[in-house]
């Protein structure tokens, strides 16, 4: 294998790569209906599709073929990685808990870090009771949720954890100040 096949393969591969980042992140942003930026996504990853896959058919030999199928799969994982980092939407969660002084008290920590709670008396299995706590919250806040609910000493809690299109009224979906 020349030199040049070498270069071509690896461009191949980060091309790929690069072009199956930009459709994960045109996939997060239409699902979370931020569409502005989607637009000029999808023109990049059309005219870098078109290079690459003229590249690829017209080549000899299956390593072009296996050097774009390696890029895309790359391509998903970074993708991912990004979109964790990223954390983009709004979670309801509910978290469910059999001691109603430590609901109460992750109550009151979750408010005064600034977040909108509410919380009630729920019946669970066999009608007994339960607390429950519903927080909404930015995604890439969940950690600080996980903070304080570890702070009160609960491991693995019963939560609900539910993705939102959007909140309107008067509710925090931010902390105010550092947990």
């Amino acid at each position: 294998m020349t030199t040049n096949v070498m270069f071509a393969l690896i461009g191949l591969f980060l091309v790929t790569a690069f072009t199956n980042i930009l459709a994960t992140l045109k996939t997060i942003l239409m699902s979370k209906k931020i569409m502005n930026p989607v637009y000029l996504l999808v023109f990049i990853d059309a005219m870098i599709f078109a290079t690459t896959v003229s590249k690829v058919t017209s080549s000899d030999g299956i390593q072009f073929t296996i050097a774009y199928a390696l890029g895309r799969t790359a391509g998903v994982f970074i993708g991912g990685k990004i979109e964790d980092r990223l954390a983009l939407g709004i979670l309801e969660v509910d978290l469910f808990l059999n001691d109603k002084n430590k609901a109460t008290e992750i109550a009151k920590k979750l408010r005064e870090t600034g977040y909108s709670v509410n919380n009630s008396l729920v019946r669970g299995n066999n009608e007994e009771k339960r607390y429950q706590i519903e927080v909404i919250i930015k995604r890439k806040e969940f950690k600080v949720l996980e903070g304080i609910i570890k702070d009160f000493g609960i491991v693995n809690p019963t939560m609900k954890i539910k993705t939102l299109s959007k909140v309107d009224g008067k509710i925090t979906t931010t902390r105010l100040k550092e947990a």
